[in-house]
C-alpha cells in the first residue's frame, strides 16, 4: 500500500490521459478485453483497485442491469470516478474507499475483476477473500503488466521505459516515480505464477492465462 501511495500521489487529475498516452491507447483495448470476459448473466460485479473508474464505468454502462462496485484505496482517484459517474448519469455503480485485501461485502458477486492490482497485492490474503465473496461458479479476472519472456521483446520493453523516463519525467514530474519504479517492479514481480499457485491452493477451477500485446500484459481467469 505504501508503494502505491508513493507511485500515484498527485497523479489523479492526469491518470486517464497518461495511461492512454503511455500505452499508445492499448490500455483501452485491454480494458475492453476484460469487459468482454464478464459473464453476460452477472448481476453483481466487483472491480478492485478501480482507480478513476475507467473499467468500472465501462462495465456499468455495458451491463446496465448489473450492480457494479468499484474499490480503490486513494480518495483522490475515487473523487474523480464519482464525478465521472455523475456526469455520465450512471446509477448502477458504487465506489468504496478500501484496500483491496480488506474489502468485504455482505452480498456475493458473480464476477470480481481487477487491472494493475496483482503486482502490488498480497495474493495470499486477497485470493481467499475474493473466493468468500464470489457466488458458486463465480468468475475472477485479473490483469496486469508482465515482463517479456523473449530477448528482443525485453530490448523493446527497456527502450520504451527509457523513453518515458527521459521524455516524460521533465514534462510530467508527478509521474517520475512511476516511470522509474514501475519497470523495476514489473521485472521483479512474480504475480503470474504466484496467482496461479494461490488459485490452485484455494480450489479455483478452469484457470487460464493469456498474454496480450507482445507479452506486455496478461489476463488470468478462474472460476470458484
Amino acid at each position: 500500500m505504501e508503494l502505491v501511495h508513493r507511485f500515484f500521489s498527485g497523479t489523479g487529475s492526469s491518470y486517464d490521459f497518461m495511461v492512454n498516452l503511455a500505452t499508445f491507447g492499448i490500455d483501452r483495448l485491454w480494458k475492453r478485453r476484460i469487459g468482454n470476459l464478464i459473464p453476460a448473466h452477472a448481476k453483481r460485479v466487483l472491480d478492485l483497485a478501480c482507480g478513476t473508474g475507467l473499467s468500472t464505468l465501462a462495465i456499468a454502462r455495458r451491463y446496465p442491469h448489473c450492480q457494479v462496485v468499484g474499490v480503490e484505496l486513494r480518495d483522490e482517484y475515487l473523487d474523480i470516478a464519482r464525478r465521472k459517474a455523475q456526469a455520465l448519469g450512471i446509477r448502477n455503480v458504487e465506489f468504496v474507499l478500501s484496500r483491496a485485501e480488506d474489502y468485504r461485502s455482505g452480498e456475493p458477486f458473480d464476477c470480481v475483476s481487477s487491472s494493475y492490482l496483482a503486482k502490488y497485492a498480497d495474493l495470499g490474503h486477497l485470493i481467499p477473500t475474493i473466493k468468500d465473496m464470489l457466488n458458486p461458479d463465480g468468475m475472477l479476472i485479473m490483469h496486469d503488466f508482465t515482463y517479456p519472456p523473449k530477448a528482443y521483446l525485453v530490448w523493446i520493453w527497456r527502450c520504451y521505459f527509457k523513453g518515458l523516463q527521459w521524455v516524460g519525467s521533465p514534462f510530467f514530474p508527478a509521474w517520475r516515480e512511476i516511470f522509474y519504479g514501475l519497470p523495476r517492479l514489473i521485472e521483479q514481480t512474480r504475480w503470474v505464477p504466484e496467482l496461479r499457485a494461490e488459485l490452485q491452493e484455494h480450489g479455483f477451477k478452469d484457470i487460464r492465462m493469456k498474454y496480450l500485446t507482445l507479452y506486455g500484459s496478461a489476463i488470468i481467469t478462474a472460476h470458484k
